[in-house]
This record gives structure tokens, sequence and C-alpha cells, in this order.
């Protein structure tokens, strides 16, 4: 099987436009989803993309990580694992971290990093691991309110 940044549509991240021009390896390994298909309407859309790159966190499958997951009744789209960090990174995550830089470091630090993406498909605030998403809601609140 292909890798999962390996799917169709994974634009050069120096020369794409939005995080639409990319796609991902669902959780399922069953099919390359193009981001563009996953714009909301309205309201917040969540992805997640796990990654076993910090502490070997998340060693499993990704079955294994899917079964984990609904213990937890997570509602929101999950992606294949990943790397997020050096020659292999995803080209989303290149994208990311181009368009939102790091403290000291472009480098996603740890688990649970998290970004801002407008309705048009442009990163526009990135948060630590640390961050609490309810400490979000403001930054949030400006993009569900357009």
């Amino acid at each position: 099987m292909a890798s999962p940044s390996e799917g169709k549509g994974n634009a050069n991240y120096k020369e794409a436009q939005s995080i639409y021009d990319f796609t991902a390896l669902d959780i399922d390994e069953a099919m390359y989803v193009s981001l563009s298909m996953l714009r909301p309407s309205e309201g917040l859309k969540i992805l997640g993309f796990p990654c076993n790159q910090f502490g070997s966190q998340e060693p499993g499958t990704n079955s294994e990580i899917k079964d984990f997951a609904a213990n937890y009744n997570v509602k929101f789209d999950m992606f294949a694992k990943i790397d997020v960090n050096g020659d292999n990174a995803h080209p989303l995550w290149k994208y990311l971290k181009k368009k939102q830089g790091g403290t000291l470091t472009d480098g996603i630090k740890w688990n649970f990093t998290k970004f801002i993406v407008d309705k048009n498909g442009q990163p526009t605030a990135r948060y630590a691991p640390t961050t609490d998403p309810f400490d979000m809601e403001k930054d949030l609140l400006k993009y569900l309110n357009q």
C-alpha cells in the first residue's frame, strides 16, 4: 500500500494555494479523501491525523487507533497515521508549518498541535499541544460567525 502522503492530488506544499489542494488517506485505509470534499458549508470541521513521532505515543495500527478513538465517542474525521516532521512528513503538514510557523522552530513539537483553518482553506492560527481547545473559542468564533 502507498504511504498516506503519496495520494493523488497532493500538491507541492510550496505551491499549494490552500489545504484544499491536498488529499489524505482515511483511517480505514480505504480511499484517499480530497480535503476539498471536507469543506464545511457552515460550522466547525475537525480533522485528526494520528502520528507516532512523539515518544511513540501512537504505536498502534490505523484500525487500533480507530477502535481506541471509538471508546471516547470521537465524531471528527480521522485519517491514517502520518509523519508530521522530517523528509517523510505529509505534504499537508509541510504546508501548515510553512503558513503558520512555530515558536523557535516550525517543526511540530508534540502530539495535539492544533491549527485553525478558515473556510477558504487558509491556516490562520497555530496552537501548542498544551493549549486547551476551550482556550481557542474566541478565535474560532471569529470564523463561525462569518
